[in-house]
């Protein structure tokens, strides 16, 4: 006779073998609910000598969980953005992975929030990691009044919002501190869309730094909300006829542009104008001459993030707001 094949039992095989209910079953699985440590100790031993291991559907309707993350990525990035978010999401998949919850990912555009409701309103997930915070967010505000666990990515000006992110304010001023001591006055700051939080922080550090110095901002040498590389190109021009010793970028994105198109007019960097970016990735890894930037680890942020909302889902108590460390990485552009 063939070796029987061993078969999976359940809440109901457990219930009848020792003559109690699935509820009661359910609840010493689940550690919730009224029920006698010793008939939890019962269902827990027999659980361990029949090897009984609940799928992730048993095991959520006990609890009460769908073991579901949704994860909130913005649709409106660029394309050396991409990098970033991908290390940010083999963050949370490696925690998520190991706590035996699956991810839903959903695009928000422009604040778009259609695609969040309808997983919310639906109950497919436990938690939302948001990628991207506005300073006027619908998605938070949504959220918060649903009730619903969730952490940012990224820091937000809502109160009760659990935020994990990098130090970005004070990264910018450090590196915007070095290129003054450097002896660098005309410094041109360009990128940086001002609906985005992310963008007020750095700006925050670059103004912050010209105070610790003593110096001032020359307002008609800041660029922001710049949406498109046409526009780019042409601040990039009148940048070099207001003969600026330095371009700093808000991130990567732009920073790349502002390479393109000083190679194009035959402008060498450091020789004839410095650059900077208050972002680093791949993309600028490989320019030569390198780039003076700055350096987060987004794997980390990502997994911080994922830690965190697993966290505030089984109730436990986390930091309102953590920052994550950086580094200012002095290369040949700013020589």
């Amino acid at each position: 006779m063939g070796k029987e094949e061993k078969k999976n039992i359940t809440i109901a095989d457990v219930a009848e073998a020792l003559g109690v209910s699935k509820t009661t079953v359910s609840r010493a699985i689940s550690g919730k609910g009224r029920i006698g440590q010793e008939t939890r100790d019962r269902v827990l031993k027999y659980i361990e000598e029949h090897d009984y291991k609940p799928n992730v559907i048993a095991k959520g309707l006990a609890q009460s969980k769908t073991y579901n993350l949704c994860v909130v990525m913005p649709g409106d990035y660029d394309v050396v953005d991409l990098t970033f978010f991908q290390e940010c999401l083999f963050g949370i998949q490696e925690i998520a992975g190991i706590m035996e919850y699956d991810i839903l990912l959903s695009i928000c555009k422009n604040n778009d929030i259609s695609s969040l409701e309808r997983i919310i309103s639906n109950r497919k997930v436990d938690g939302v990691i948001l990628m991207r915070t506005f300073v006027e967010d619908r998605q938070i505000e949504y959220l918060q009044e649903k009730k619903v666990p969730f952490v940012t990515i990224g820091s937000s000006n809502y109160t009760g919002v659990i935020q994990i992110d990098h130090n970005h304010k004070s990264a910018c001023k450090e590196l915007t501190s070095i290129i003054l001591m450097k002896g660098m006055k005309r410094i041109a700051l360009i990128g940086g869309d001002e609906n985005h939080v992310v963008t007020q922080s750095r700006l925050r550090g670059f103004r912050e730094a010209y105070e610790k110095m003593g110096e001032v901002i020359d307002p008609t040498m800041l660029f922001l909300n710049l949406d498109n590389h046409v526009v780019i190109d042409k601040i990039v021009e009148e940048v070099l006829e207001r003969k600026a010793e330095c371009i700093l970028c808000m991130d990567d994105a732009v920073c790349s542009r502002v390479l393109k198109k000083l190679r194009e007019k035959h402008v060498k960097v450091p020789k004839d104008i410095r650059v900077a970016s208050f972002y680093n990735s791949s993309v600028l890894e490989n320019n030569v001459p390198s780039i003076t930037s700055l350096s987060f680890d987004a794997k980390e942020l990502g997994m911080v993030a994922c830690k965190t909302v697993l966290d505030v889902i089984e109730g436990a108590e986390v930091e309102t707001r953590t920052l994550l460390p950086y580094e200012v990485v002095l290369k040949e552009s700013t020589k």
